[in-house]
């Protein structure tokens, strides 16, 4: 008598088969790897050259009402942020605005005011040399339009002060958008192409004729898209660690939490490929209904530049996409210190997309 038919063994050798696909296929590895890769690359190198940027702050203390606050409120040169004392330390500490600058009196009769400036590491020294030499003509032209008979109205002080902390690299903020990236790309892409084909090619309808359950038949290929991914995942880090020196706050801990919160994601996004490769009736169909996911996502989730560079009314949107809520998590997990459990808001919205994705994708899956 033949013995039971083993349904776990059956899964593993759905998932064994998907894996040698998945490594026979140079789109599955250049999405998950090697785009991901490149983009590293690219912006790592460039962690040294940040771009010059005039944005500012004013210290809370600073008498607004001085004339010089004025000049420089109104300057086309300076953007000044407005935001809580916190929320400024926090921008200045990750490079977001060059320094925040405090307007005081001096005891020089000869100017009677002095402006210093605060700034952190991960401000390059290009971007304070820049803002002290267009604070001193700022100052120079009040001098010969408001003071022409006094020395001069302000001096800028030659000292910097530096706020004590971590380094805030490029590499910090990149490094989560590109991880995004790839769980996105794989999740959508790979999950969508798989079942369309696994459909097309009647291969799922083999597989009725075995004593394996449609379940098992889900969970083995899903198996072997997490294995594989979370593989690229840890090539991802690794690269961004040892090579430009990725901030991993508490060590292995923050490596585990940030393999987890991958995990959790990558199993959302796999939802919209379910949706993908249900919704489309031809192989071609498959990378436009893919990128109406996609393209939104990793223009505006935060995964290159950060969304507070987009107008108010975009940011809520931006706000809106799962893997903005990913990118933010992440960042605070590696930089910042956060536990995965701190970051409820973000994983309570990820686990709402994943409860309205997979609703849709139950209601439109088909096997045929």
């Amino acid at each position: 008598m033949a013995g039971k038919y083993n349904q776990f063994r059956a899964m593993l050798a759905i998932t064994r088969a998907g894996l040698q696909s998945m490594l026979r296929s140079p789109s599955s590895i250049m999405f998950s790897i090697g785009f991901p890769l490149v983009f590293i690359l690219v912006f790592g190198f460039m962690g040294d050259t940040n771009k010059i940027s005039l944005k500012i702050a004013v210290d809370h203390q600073s008498d607004t009402l001085n004339p010089i606050y004025f000049q420089i409120k109104n300057a086309a040169t300076f953007d000044i942020v407005e935001k809580s004392k916190e929320a400024t330390l926090e921008d200045v500490q990750k490079g977001r605005i060059v320094g925040i600058i405090s307007i005081k009196k001096s005891n020089d009769p000869k100017a009677p005011e002095t402006i210093s400036i605060t700034t952190s590491h991960a401000v390059s020294t290009q971007n304070i040399s820049v803002l002290k030499t267009m604070l001193n003509a700022e100052i120079d032209k009040m001098d010969r339009t408001l003071y022409p008979n006094a020395a001069t109205v302000a001096t800028v002080e030659k000292e910097v002060n530096v706020l004590p902390g971590r380094v805030y690299r490029t590499i910090d903020f990149i490094l989560p958008g590109m991880m995004g990236f790839s769980l996105l790309a794989a999740g959508i892409f790979g999950v969508a192409f798989l079942f369309f084909n696994l459909r097309q090619q009647l291969v799922l309808k083999r597989f009725f004729a075995t004593p394996i359950s449609r379940t098992y038949i889900v969970l083995g290929e899903a198996l072997s898209r997490v294995i594989f991914q979370m593989v690229t995942a840890v090539i991802i880090i690794a690269v961004g660690v040892f090579a430009f020196h990725f901030t991993l706050i508490h060590g292995w801990i923050t490596f585990l939490e940030i393999m987890l919160l991958s995990f959790f994601s990558l199993v959302i996004f796999m939802g919209c490929g379910f949706i993908v490769g249900s919704v489309a009736k031809t192989e071609s169909a498959v990378p436009p209904l893919a990128n109406i996911f996609t393209m939104p996502q990793f223009l505006l989730a935060g995964t290159f530049f950060s969304i507070e560079s987009f107008p108010q009314w975009l940011q809520t949107f931006c706000n809106f996409l799962p893997l903005t809520h990913f990118n933010n998590a992440m960042r605070n997990i590696a930089f910042e210190g956060a536990s995965l459990f701190a970051c409820w808001p973000d994983l309570l919205n990820l686990t709402i997309w994943g409860i309205i994705v997979y609703a849709i994708a139950i209601k439109l899956f088909r096997w045929e």
